[in-house]
């Protein structure tokens, strides 16, 4: 029974998660990309690329709940890494310091 009720838990989207991921993609050019990325125990990270290029992302429990999330949002569409994901990602010298972390400062 515990089987059963974690299947259906997962093929539940967070409403929170599908606000965000709505909000996102409502403000980067109505339509954004997707890639639901598995961080193990950690749960699942979703990547969303703007049709402007603008990155985000929204965490959930696990790949199954990312899935949901995407198909719930109208004009979010599920991708891979690949080269015309990462062609369409714009990352700024600002983010680029962030990723960097102290030692680039």
């Amino acid at each position: 029974m515990a089987t059963q009720r974690n299947s259906e838990t997962e093929q539940q989207a967070p409403r929170r998660a599908v606000e965000t991921a709505k909000r996102f993609v409502s403000g980067h050019g109505e339509s954004a990309r997707a890639v639901v990325e598995n961080l193990g125990r950690g749960g699942a990270r979703i990547v969303l690329i703007g049709a402007d290029g603008a990155l985000g992302d929204v965490m959930v429990p696990d790949p199954a709940t990312g899935e949901s999330v995407v198909e719930q949002v109208e004009g979010l569409h599920s991708s891979e890494w690949d080269a015309d994901t990462a062609a369409a990602l714009t990352i700024g010298p600002g983010h680029r310091r962030r990723m960097a972390g102290p030692r680039a400062r």
